[in-house]
């Protein structure tokens, strides 16, 4: 299982965060799944009012990802991308990947990636945190989000402090 050995991670101190959520449209089950978790989560944080915008598909992901890192300390990117018959997913998940990389790099805001990227659609249930789901990759997603723009405050306060 893929999300054998992931990290018990401590979060404390993040209710002043401004978090931004862009999630795809395609596969209403498995999103529907993915942005509960992720809201879910942010509210066990603390954090109570998240942004939500919705994106066509995953290849729009990116572009809305860098508008809500304009005025965000952190972003986090849901969407499923399903293997057919055509090189059609290996585009889409390319693109979608290297744009939300580009995104958190070249804004310095950290994107939480909740991109599915399966050969089945029993594979992205498993991942859905829905009940019965084995992972809940919308809860890892803010997790990796909020854990990394924590650690840049840390690095930003270092250095003011120096």
């Amino acid at each position: 299982m893929s999300g054998a050995g992931a990290p018990q991670l401590t979060i404390e101190g993040c209710q002043d965060l401004r978090v931004g959520v862009v999630a795809a449209q395609w596969h209403t089950v498995v999103m529907d799944g993915l942005v509960a978790g992720a809201v879910k989560t942010l509210n066990d944080l603390g954090i109570t009012e998240p942004t939500l915008v919705r994106a066509p598909g995953a290849f729009e992901l990116p572009v809305l990802a860098k508008a809500l890192a304009a005025d965000h300390d952190a972003v986090v990117a849901l969407g499923v991308v399903i293997r057919g018959g055509t090189p059609h997913f290996e585009y889409v998940c390319s693109a979608a990947t290297d744009g939300l990389t580009r995104v958190a790099l070249d804004t310095g805001v950290p994107v939480g990636f909740g991109l599915l990227t399966v050969d089945t659609e029993e594979q992205a249930l498993e991942r859905a945190g829905l009940e019965g789901s084995r992972e809940d990759k919308g809860r890892e997603a803010v997790e990796a989000a909020v854990v990394t723009a924590l650690a840049l405050r840390t690095l930003s306060e270092t250095r003011r402090s120096a």
